[in-house]
């Protein structure tokens, strides 16, 4: 589907037009957008448009990188629409032209269908408007970062890791699944930045320094959006480092109560081994308290290494 609008020289919006409307004089800019396209609305980007072919390329090949290229006149932009959820990324490719825009994307784009509303809810713009109807698709896209990186940002702050707490058991796994969900948003959020900042750098597009403010807004969300990211994978670096420490702790614990249960249960279990050889010349065998004063020093020796184990702090 082909959906098209235009601004007149005398300040006016046209609705729904038609790619042969596209030639009159009144219209002092215009904004195509190719939504789903079918195959022969595909091929108006090299019959009508005439871009360049390593471009139209570009548009068929999906989940390019963020990037910017110039052509001529032309300037082509990959941008990338992030669903909050499922983090799918949905490509939004777009052509920057001397007096339109044309946005080009297989998957329905609320960002797009909310720029345009804003858009021509003005009833004036001033010069270089195709430039302004650009930032506003840019600057919606990048709004719908936020959420997907607060709501990570959350579940990390309110991630508890306490000892014995159910919830270490999927703690490792809770963190390397946010971990690899800050990765899939950085491939997008890194690559918008530089795209903006080129962007900005930039002398070949003409008019844009007029609405350089409004670029520079979008260029600073993005920079928050970056340090955001960096300290959120930091702290799951540190929550991550926090459950392997608080396990091994806790095997050192275990490991020290086992290694002093068995230093106990050594000495008694060489009286036992030595009283149950079966030699007939064995002392104490006759005698009829032998059982009872060895079961006393048993336990006289098992108490005497308790007390001296705990006297040491063992047990702390």
């Amino acid at each position: 589907m082909i959906r098209i609008i235009g601004y007149t020289k005398k300040k006016e919006w046209l609705m729904d037009l038609t790619l042969e409307e596209l030639k009159s004089a009144e219209l002092d800019w215009y904004w195509v957008d190719f939504n789903n396209p079918k195959e022969d609305e595909c091929r108006l980007l090299d019959t009508f448009f005439h871009f360049h072919p390593l471009a139209i390329e570009d548009c068929y090949h999906l989940l390019q990188r963020p990037k910017l290229d110039h052509y001529d006149d032309v300037h082509f932009l990959v941008l990338h629409e992030v669903e909050r959820k499922t983090l799918t990324v949905n490509e939004i490719n777009m052509f920057i032209g001397p007096q339109f825009i044309v946005t080009f994307h297989y998957e329905p784009s609320p960002e797009i269908e909310d720029a345009r509303t804003k858009l021509t809810s003005k009833k004036k713009i001033g010069e270089n408007g195709h430039l302004y109807a650009a930032y506003l698709v840019m600057d919606k896209l990048v709004d719908q970062y936020f959420p997907a990186v607060h709501e990570l940002e959350d579940q990390l702050l309110d991630m508890e890791i306490g000892i014995g707490d159910a919830q270490s058991q999927t703690a490792m796994s809770d963190i390397f699944n946010i971990r690899s969900r800050l990765l899939r948003l950085r491939k997008t959020i890194v690559p918008m930045r530089d795209l903006l900042y080129r962007l900005m750098n930039s002398d070949r597009i003409v008019g844009l320094k007029q609405y350089l403010a409004f670029y520079h807004d979008v260029y600073d969300h993005l920079l928050k959006l970056s340090e955001m990211m960096d300290s959120s994978r930091e702290m799951t670096a540190d929550l991550r480092d926090n459950y392997i420490s608080y396990n091994s702790h806790r095997m050192n614990s275990i490991m020290k109560t086992l290694t002093v249960i068995t230093t106990i249960f050594m000495p008694l279990t060489f009286l036992a081994g030595i009283y149950g050889m079966n030699f007939s010349n064995m002392p104490e065998l006759k005698w009829s308290w032998g059982y009872f004063a060895v079961i006393s020093v048993m336990f006289v020796i098992g108490v005497g290494m308790y007390a001296w184990f705990r006297s040491k702090g063992w047990f702390k």
